[in-house]
């Protein structure tokens, strides 16, 4: 069964676009891999993590911010498919 990435964001904070924007971005990268990515409205102020299944691959506050898209690509590729070529994505940023 393929998993589920559920993006829990505040809407206190005005996430939802955010999170949005990396859920179709996940959705266009994993389209094979994944059954679905779930937005989920949190009720704790400031909250945004990313979770695939039970598994959570992101939490701002414990990052102290939000990570870049190819970032999250390269955390949720490493669970749901390992193999695969994220392409410009997988490449490092040079000083």
């Amino acid at each position: 069964m393929k998993p589920t990435i559920t993006i829990e964001y505040c809407p206190k904070c005005g996430w939802l676009l955010r999170a949005a924007y990396m859920a179709q971005e996940l959705l266009t990268t994993f389209a094979d891999e994944l059954q679905g990515v779930l937005l989920k409205p949190s009720e704790v102020s400031g909250r945004y993590t990313i979770c695939i299944g039970e598994q959570k691959v992101f939490d701002r506050k414990e990052v102290g911010g939000f990570l870049e898209i190819k970032e999250v690509k390269q955390l949720v590729r490493d669970v749901v498919a390992p193999g695969k070529s994220l392409g410009h994505a997988d490449r490092k940023v040079h000083d």
